[in-house]
């Protein structure tokens, strides 16, 4: 017998360790030659690990929500070969996605093993078990057609679409006092860590401003109706996209990063939006890059295409990152006000709140008019209150009086 040591995957440049997010296999389970032993996560790249050999685990490097170093020992199995050198994995482009798989280097051919008796557990990616558990589905009722009978989450919609009933739990009116811990990991811990970054490092300043929307709306619905069908349906923010790239060009020291430890301020010319998008995994933000070169259609194609790939997981790295301000919207459940966090390093970020008709004053009398509060917030060491209020007033500007936000120049 031999045993064949699997190392942690060089998962990105600059990268030192990756964080442990699912386990697929236990000591003493068997395993197949590419069947998915775990799930590793980085800032923006979950990877599924795959097993280059058949045999028997015989020991894990340690448990969710561990950190383990690159190329440190990750898996230990048993082989009914001759003993390998460890193999570190090979990444050519690792992706936030549920079918992400890592090729890795094959050991010298060995003798073949039985044939592996399934897990227990079933094979899915992590993003497929929370898109399971939100819809209630008990995955061990669910049939994979993935490889080596993995589910996709296909197979839970399927599965949802035969009028399966999902798992339920009777609520009676006894108390209840049962507690659960749970271990912050994966995307959910990258993201409290990115807001203990920001609001522990950044100054914010939040100046909220009421925009009237009903010629924007008016515009909105015509060019709706017109359309090509192959332009996309707009919505309101790629209007404000092109309002923050006219807005950007006037005060460009909005659309900056900023380095705390080296104390520099990077003004960019390329106006990079990030789209703050709720997913079932949680929240990214695609990247719209060059806002500034895009027409609004383009404005609108690209945005809903970033963000339909953030919410199925197949994002690339590169578009979740490289933002220069970010939009933060809640669409219908934007309330009234905000208070958004700035997407650090950036010094800017736009929250949109919902859409409702108000009365408005017109200076005789009442009118119904559509209105919508802009609330954003900005980093007070780099941007003075004066500038941010006449950051947002030009962009109230052009949203009320849209034709402005076509004109060049």
């Amino acid at each position: 017998m031999g045993e064949f040591i699997i190392k942690m995957p060089d998962v990105g440049e600059g990268v030192a360790e990756a964080e442990l997010v699912e386990w697929h296999v236990k000591a003493g389970d068997p395993v197949r030659e590419d069947m998915v032993i775990a799930a590793v996560m980085t800032d923006k790249a979950t990877v599924e690990i795959p097993s280059p050999v058949s045999g028997t685990v015989i020991w894990l490097a340690g448990e969710i929500g561990d950190r383990i170093a690159v190329k440190a020992p990750l898996v230990r199995i048993e082989t009914a070969g001759e003993a390998d050198e460890a193999q570190p994995v090979q990444i050519s482009q690792a992706r936030v996605a549920e079918t992400t798989k890592v090729e890795i280097a094959k050991p010298a051919p060995a003798a073949p093993a039985p044939a592996a008796a399934p897990v227990e557990k079933p094979l899915a990616a992590p993003s497929v078990r929370l898109f399971a558990r939100e819809g209630g589905v008990d995955l061990r009722q669910v049939q994979g057609t993935g490889p080596a009978g993995r589910i996709l989450r296909e197979d839970v919609e399927q599965f949802l679409s035969q009028g399966a009933a999902p798992a339920t739990v009777k609520n009676g009116l006894a108390r209840k006092t049962a507690t659960e811990e749970i271990k912050l990991t994966g995307l959910r811990r990258r993201i409290a860590e990115k807001m203990v970054l920001s609001t522990s490092r950044i100054p914010h300043i939040t100046y909220v401003e009421e925009v009237d929307m009903t010629a924007l709306e008016e515009l909105r619905a015509t060019m709706n109706s017109e359309r090509r069908e192959a332009h996309p349906k707009l919505t309101v923010l790629p209007f404000l996209m092109r309002a923050l790239v006219k807005a950007i060009s006037e005060q460009p020291e909005v659309n900056a990063t900023f380095d705390d430890d080296a104390g520099i301020i990077t003004r960019h010319g390329a106006v990079h939006i990030g789209i703050a998008t709720q997913t079932p995994a949680g929240l990214t933000v695609p990247v719209v890059r060059h806002a500034e070169a895009r027409g609004i259609w383009d404005c609108a194609a690209e945005m809903n295409r970033l963000a339909e790939a953030a919410r199925t997981g197949t994002a690339t790295r590169d578009e979740l990152s490289g933002s220069t301000i970010t939009i933060s919207s809640l669409g219908a459940l934007g309330g009234i006000v905000s208070t958004p966090v700035i997407n650090h390093p950036e010094v800017a970020i736009i929250g949109v709140n919902k859409i409702a008709t108000r009365p408005v004053w017109d200076g005789t009398q009442f009118m119904p008019r559509k209105m919508m509060n802009l609330s954003s917030s900005f980093d007070h060491r780099i941007i003075d209150g004066w500038d941010a209020a006449t950051f947002v007033q030009r962009v109230r500007t052009l949203l009320e009086t849209p034709a402005l936000i076509f004109i060049e120049g």
